[in-house]
């Protein structure tokens, strides 16, 4: 099957289908520019809408995250990025393997095309042109010997009539000679352009057009199958990213199933644990005995005893039930937050102080490393003196061990708070060790002085108690702890490194290189508690003392 042999005579009819060929080809480019329009417009709003409901940094929401099944709609936000990626990744690919090769095939196959068509005109123009010469030279052969017809029988008449002259009737025959000539001339000329025409129509229509419509037939089947592979692209980069796609949504199933019922309910716990024991049982209050005194003024006076009894006892248990008092909560809520988070209940209270000690040693590593760069630059400076003059640093130097000082009380502070939230003595870092070189333990007493307690060892609330009960209060904590348990039998012994001095309630005094027995190890506040006696045991800093345990007696374990 052949263009040029089926179809020589259709050469308008060629170019207006090579020409709706182009034309489908561009709607087809149009089509997948179109679409990877809407693939980014889509990936944007994918963005835009897990953007939308990620959690607000430093926020309420952010806590909320702590939770497994926000921690799965979080994931899923995050596997919507990866997910907008891919129909990303399907426009950026669909463009620079379709749309931008098609636009380049598309202006390589319009100049193809008019080169092809530009020869098929210039051969209809050669033949057309051959085709006038040989009408040409036939109409001048009809003339010529029309005119030789008419020279011969004007001849024939002259040389009939007897009142012509010889003369006459000689010019007669040499003009009928010369027509005769012409004709026979023009004949010549007709049949060699004849041949010539007959020679050209068929390399015309054998020749020249089957090669060109040839080439405009391979040049068509060209754009089909270059038309038919970016198809088959289009539908490949499809297909490249559902791996990545099924990834993501592999990803989110994970985090379905990885939502832990119990452990929300745990967080639940953590979150919103007051530390405050039920309250105990109200006991009756018998207001009918005023109903049954006697005349006597004995009775008298022991009922309004009795009745002045109850009414201070029915008094101190409502200051048990504070936690439900609506005037309490009011209170708390109109009121300003206390630095000291003594507003809030205990174990809340205990975990709002502990991160506030985790936010301070993280600012005062961060003044420290600052600390550290300004004196190497310093030291350059010293070495180098064209780079910049060292005595200029000294400024920024002291205004940054000013705030690490600062930072440092601001935290001693806190950790005074917590200590006295868990009942015992602060616990400096191991990191404020090292900054400091050595533990002071005299900064312990400002346990008392620090915060405004309000808690009562039995779980109770009061807001008349002053500092010396609070310190009262602490004391007998410490004292019932010792007092009210059985003694706790020796896990190992110490050996004290250095000369401490327990001037606090809970603490004991160790003189360097003094053995004792340890009874309780380090859970990770920083104290150890030891005993010298059956009457004395009490927590001492874990840095003074080196601690043998029973349980691995061959190596010793050294808190330092």
């Amino acid at each position: 099957m052949s263009w040029g042999i089926e179809l020589w005579d259709q050469f308008d009819n060629l170019e207006k289908h090579t020409q709706w060929g182009i034309d489908i080809l561009e709607k087809y480019i149009k089509f997948v520019k179109e679409r990877t329009e809407i693939e980014l417009s889509y990936a944007k709003q994918l963005r835009n809408l897990s953007k939308k409901y990620q959690p607000k940094k430093n926020s309420k929401e952010e806590e909320e995250y702590r939770y497994t099944a926000c921690q799965a709609f979080l994931a899923t936000l995050n596997e919507m990025n990866d997910y907008a990626g891919q129909h990303e990744l399907i426009s950026e690919n669909m463009t620079s393997q379709i749309i931008v090769e098609l636009v380049r095939y598309v202006q390589e196959l319009k100049q193809e095309r008019k080169s092809h068509f530009h020869d098929g005109r210039k051969a209809q123009q050669h033949i057309e042109m051959c085709w006038k010469q040989l009408e040409s030279s036939k109409r001048r052969f009809e003339r010529d010997c029309k005119e030789a017809d008419r020279a011969q029988q004007y001849f024939e008449k002259m040389d009939a009539d007897i009142n012509v002259t010889k003369a006459d009737v000689e010019k007669a025959r040499q003009q009928a000679q010369t027509r005769h000539q012409m004709a026979e001339d023009s004949k010549t000329d007709y049949s060699s352009i004849l041949q010539k025409f007959n020679h050209e129509q068929h390399e015309y229509y054998h020749t020249h057009v089957p090669n060109i419509f040839q080439k405009i037939q391979e040049m068509e089947e060209r754009r089909i199958v270059r038309m038919g592979e970016s198809v088959k692209t289009y539908a490949e980069l499809d297909r490249q990213v559902i791996p990545i796609i099924g990834k993501c949504l592999d990803e989110i199933v994970k985090a379905a199933e990885s939502i832990d019922p119990k452990n929300d309910s745990q967080l639940v716990v953590e979150a919103y644990k007051s530390g405050f024991e039920p309250p105990g049982d109200i006991e009756f209050e018998d207001y009918t005995q005023p109903m049954k005194r006697t005349v006597s003024d004995n009775s008298l006076s022991n009922s309004r005893g009795e009745g002045k009894s109850e009414l201070k006892f029915g008094g101190k248990s409502k200051g048990k039930l504070w936690p439900f008092i609506k005037k309490n909560k009011l209170s708390l809520k109109l009121g300003a937050t206390p630095e000291d988070f003594s507003n809030l209940p205990p174990e809340q209270r205990r975990k709002k102080l502990q991160q506030k000690v985790d936010e301070l040693n993280k600012e005062i590593q961060k003044e420290m490393d600052q600390r550290d760069a300004i004196t190497k630059m310093k030291d350059v400076y010293l070495k180098n003196p064209q780079m910049g003059d060292p005595t200029s640093l000294d400024h920024k130097l002291a205004e940054v061990s000013q705030n690490i000082d600062k930072l440092r009380l601001e935290t001693q502070k806190f950790e005074a708070w917590l200590a006295e939230v868990e009942g015992r003595l602060p616990a400096r870092s191991d990191q404020a060790r090292r900054q400091s070189g050595m533990y002071e333990a005299q900064n312990a007493p400002s346990v008392n002085n620090c915060a405004q307690d309000r808690e009562s060892p039995d779980g109770s609330y009061t807001e008349e108690q002053s500092q010396e009960s609070e310190v009262k209060v602490l004391a007998t904590d410490f004292d019932d702890e010792f007092d009210d348990e059985e003694p706790l039998p020796a896990i190992g012994t110490c050996k004290a490194l250095y000369t401490f001095e327990g001037q606090n309630e809970g603490t004991i005094s160790v003189v360097e290189g003094e053995t004792l027995y340890v009874i309780e190890e380090d859970k990770g506040d920083g104290w150890t508690r030891i005993r010298r006696n059956e009457d004395e045991e009490g927590y001492v800093p874990t840095s003074y003392v080196e601690v043998y345990l029973d349980k691995n007696a061959k190596g010793a374990k050294t808190y330092i």
